[in-house]
């Protein structure tokens, strides 16, 4: 397969597959025959329109080098890296200037914290060690873990991740911190937006099981894209519905908070897991969809029914619409946002609302089957 800046459709040759039948789109521009392959292979017809350039990644490399020459010798108190393909980039292009090995023994002397293991990945191929990487590979939760300490004279670097991060360096700055940005490059979305014009109207149109996601900036330009031919809403709720909003990682996911949108993250954020999770998960929502939860227990939902251990269990608009989020993300947070969302119209007045249906819920399958996330939403327990 030639990578194009077109949208593509691919008949998978591949019958019996688990993901026969189903058509999924594709918007990434990076790595994107392999995502095809991986999709392809399982069955599926796959309708590809990259939602960035196919060569999203610009590097500035005179405004670049300078920063790299300004923060070396200087004393950089903390080193915050964000992603693996910026920090290799970065690395990359101060080994060409002939400035690898001051800039590492610069940042080798900081407190380094990474986002997620591709930013620790990178970092230790080059011989530096991180302090510390949140689990969630959230980038919120770096912010988190320095918003109680005293950051007054500090001067910390940020490798910036595709997108600015501003606000980043305000929120730093309002603890005292003198903050250096390093835009290694910006994400630029496709010069033809025709192909994914396409794709949000076939979505919209009800024609797709699924949609892959592999970056926060592709998630923007899709939404974007959506909202430019009058089809926004359209989109949100064919999410909320039933077509997957398949997304590689956390960070990924929480782009579409803002919408609204449920999303599917796999437990590795990696293209095969994300594939791996669409082959399991689509073809249960076509048959009724099967949980295992905590403590034993069995929930089945199948067209409108919800049985629980073979007993058909009775539920309001209000609360079947809470669980249909709860059990499409199971094990995962849903926020309150997007819980409140998927509400029935005139039972959405606030996340009140969302928090009596959880109520009226938890009466019916049990106080331990949805539990609360401080500050996030709630999620499904499943069994592990």
């Amino acid at each position: 397969m030639a990578v194009q800046n077109a949208q593509e459709i691919y008949d998978s040759d591949v019958d019996g597959g688990a993901l026969s039948g189903f058509r999924v789109g594709v918007t990434a521009a990076r790595k994107a025959e392999e995502q095809i392959n991986l999709l392809e292979r399982r069955g599926a017809q796959v309708v590809w329109a990259p939602a960035l350039s196919v060569d999203p990644n610009r590097v500035d490399a005179g405004a670049l080098r300078t920063v790299t020459e300004q923060i070396i010798g200087q004393k950089i108190d903390m080193f915050l890296a964000t992603t693996g393909i910026g920090t290799r980039t970065w690395f990359d292009a101060a080994e060409e200037w002939g400035l690898l090995d001051p800039l590492l023994e610069t940042l080798g002397r900081a407190e380094i914290l990474a986002r997620g293991p591709k930013s620790v990945g990178a970092l230790r191929r080059r011989g530096l060690r991180e302090l510390w990487a949140p689990e969630s590979e959230e980038f919120d939760d770096v912010l988190e873990h320095l918003r109680g300490r005293d950051l007054t004279g500090k001067r910390i670097v940020v490798q910036e991740h595709g997108q600015s991060l501003s606000m980043v360096a305000h929120a730093l700055t309002r603890q005292g911190a003198e903050v250096v940005n390093v835009t290694v490059y910006r994400v630029e979305s496709a010069s033809d937006p025709e192909p994914m014009f396409r794709l949000v109207e076939t979505l919209a149109d009800g024609e797709l099981d699924a949609v892959t996601f592999t970056s926060a900036p592709a998630v923007a330009a899709f939404m974007q894209a959506a909202g430019s031919v009058g089809l926004r809403d359209e989109v949100v709720a064919a999410f909320q519905a039933d077509v997957v909003a398949a997304c590689v990682g956390p960070v990924t996911a929480a782009a579409f908070e803002m919408w609204g949108v449920p999303t599917m993250v796999p437990d590795r954020s990696r293209t095969a897991a994300m594939v791996k999770m669409l082959e399991t998960e689509l073809p249960l929502r076509r048959s009724g969809l099967m949980v295992e939860l905590a403590g034993g227990h069995q929930l089945l939902l199948h067209d409108d029914a919800v049985i629980l251990d073979g007993a058909e269990v009775k539920l309001s608009p209000a609360p079947a619409a809470v669980l249909g989020a709860l059990v499409a993300n199971p094990g995962n947070v849903v926020s309150r946002p997007a819980l409140l969302a998927m509400l029935p119209s005139g039972t959405a007045g606030s996340e009140h609302a969302v928090e009596m249906a959880v109520a009226r819920l938890r009466s019916v399958l049990g106080t331990k089957t949805i539990q609360t996330v401080v500050k996030r939403g709630y999620r499904l327990a499943v069994a592990s």
